[in-house]
């Protein structure tokens, strides 16, 4: 599979670089739940050489990383493993941290609760997750165009926004220890491992 580019990755990898290296800086193995084409993978290892980057996707996805990894003849990032929320196993792999950006949208809401409870389940005592995307607060829609992005994914079967105060609930073990307000109606929420 050739190599993927996702237009919103190279619009939105500065921003949250900027966010991730500061919880990140003491971090040895960060594992990315749906590294999708690729792209942030790439990019984040190759601006955090400290630590290393596994990435994990669904098969269909696995072409793209790979050639996105070849192509950056980076030592520190990892081909994918196989990891589909409510069907696969979580990885057999020990990890101080996760990130996820723009999949808990995608998820339906109980592959979505499933995520919250597994990285809280897996992460060691002081890990740090940061997850990316697009999110709502009290209920409430950020802005008009997430409104309409919201039925638009859900008519095509997606689980939709989730509100940030469902994320807590669901995120029983972790500490919400930030939400940092994001480029384009999106947050980056850091959660800490109690």
């Amino acid at each position: 599979m050739a190599k993927q580019n996702a237009p919103s990755c190279e619009r939105n990898k500065q921003p949250i670089l900027d966010v991730i290296a500061l919880y990140f800086s003491n971090a040895s193995k960060v594992l990315e739940i749906g590294s999708g084409t690729g792209q942030h993978a790439v990019f984040f290892a190759q601006h955090l050489p400290h630590l290393i980057w596994q990435t994990s996707d669904v098969v269909e996805n696995h072409g793209s990383i790979n050639a996105w990894i070849s192509e950056s003849t980076l030592f520190n990032i990892q081909s994918p493993v196989e990891f589909m929320l409510g069907r696969d196993q979580w990885p057999p792999i020990n990890v101080d941290a996760v990130f996820t950006a723009n999949t808990t949208h995608i998820m339906q809401p109980q592959e979505a609760k499933t995520m919250m409870a597994l990285v809280a389940k897996h992460l060691p005592k002081g890990g740090v997750f940061c997850q990316y995307g697009p999110m709502k607060v009290n209920g409430e829609f950020t802005s008009e165009s997430n409104q309409a992005f919201d039925l638009k994914i859900r008519s095509e079967g997606r689980g939709g926004i989730r509100d940030i105060g469902q994320l807590k609930e669901w995120a029983a073990g972790m500490t919400l220890s930030a939400i940092h307000p994001m480029p384009a109606n999106n947050f980056l929420l850091v959660w800490f491992k109690d």
